[in-house]
């Protein structure tokens, strides 16, 4: 990837394989490919590629060319961290590690976005979506955010937030570049070759995905998962109705992450006596997106009746960085 536009040809980096159709003035009509963190060819399927490159053929025979403004070129010298780390040393620029590079030089500057940056391409299935897959935009099954909506069996999504699209690739970047702060998203739908616009509520916490096949480096490696406490419970131990408090009910078995260590059933409440997030709603959340990954932290941790203080050294990932 030393040679490439990076700012034309964007994409999330963690895909296994991507394509753009575009024309010989590299005008991209689509994208195809996108994956979510249960495997990386969820969204392949090999007639939806057809149906995407019939559409590309269609629309380049008519003239039906999306105009766009060309982005900003970016080249792999243009990210200092990066260029450093490979280009220097005559090493290979793989895509996965210009996201993780461009992040961990964020991080440098203080310009890392934790929410934008780390939680990439937000799952559809989150808000109720689910595809036919081999027919590209197809609604297969509609539940949840977008059932409430008015997202039915047998829609074809056209737009999201009245950009056009056309495959998976499309909707996932488009999705993607939706602020985290957002409350509501538009879906339009062909339906019964009527167009329709569907007006959809997102759920708290839309973007929240699996990170774990990224290997971010600035993930802080936590080595432990909860279970939100309801508001009852939180009421019964007296902890805050808005705090983060949640029960650990997946742990690392072959890490002493923690001392004294964390086991199943203990309730983490409190991380260096932080109690409340305006956005995280566990406690590995808030860690997260508050914490730099590598930082030694202090648990307020409850197990039955006994409140304690565990110190917790979370870890920085370094998968294939050289």
């Amino acid at each position: 990837m030393d040679s490439i536009d990076l700012g034309l040809f964007d994409f999330d980096r963690h895909n296994a394989l991507y394509f753009f159709i575009l024309n010989a003035d590299e005008q991209i009509y689509m994208r195809y490919g996108g994956r979510d963190a249960e495997s990386a060819s969820t969204y392949l399927n090999l007639r939806s590629l057809e149906l995407a490159l019939e559409e590309g053929l269609r629309m380049h025979s008519s003239g039906d060319v999306p105009q766009a403004e060309r982005p900003s070129p970016l080249f792999a010298r243009d990210i200092p961290l990066l260029s450093e780390r490979t280009l220097r040393q005559g090493a290979c620029v793989e895509c996965h590690l210009i996201a993780d590079y461009q992040n961990i030089q964020k991080e440098r500057d203080g310009e890392l976005d934790r929410l934008r940056d780390m939680y990439r391409s937000p799952n559809i299935k989150t808000i109720g979506i689910e595809l036919n897959v081999p027919a590209g935009l197809a609604v297969k099954q509609a539940q949840g955010a977008v059932a409430e909506a008015g997202l039915k069996s047998g829609d074809i999504i056209t737009h999201l937030n009245g950009t056009r699209v056309r495959t998976f690739g499309d909707l996932q970047y488009c999705y993607d570049k939706v602020p985290r702060d957002a409350r509501r998203i538009s879906l339009g739908v062909a339906r019964d070759q009527s167009a329709v616009t569907l007006d959809v509520e997102l759920p708290p916490r839309w973007w929240v995905s699996d990170l774990e096949f990224r290997h971010w480096t600035v993930d802080p490696i936590v080595f432990f998962e909860t279970r939100p406490l309801s508001r009852e419970q939180k009421e019964a131990f007296g902890f805050p109705i808005g705090g983060f408090a949640g029960e650990v009910i997946e742990r690392e078995r072959f890490y002493d992450f923690a001392s004294p260590p964390i086991e199943r059933g203990d309730v983490i409440y409190g991380v260096e006596d932080n109690f409340e997030d305006e956005i995280a709603d566990t406690p590995e959340l808030h860690i997260k997106l508050r914490y730099q990954a590598g930082s030694k932290l202090k648990l307020q941790v409850l197990r039955g009746t006994e409140k304690f203080v565990s110190e917790l050294a979370t870890e920085r990932q370094n998968f294939r960085k050289h």
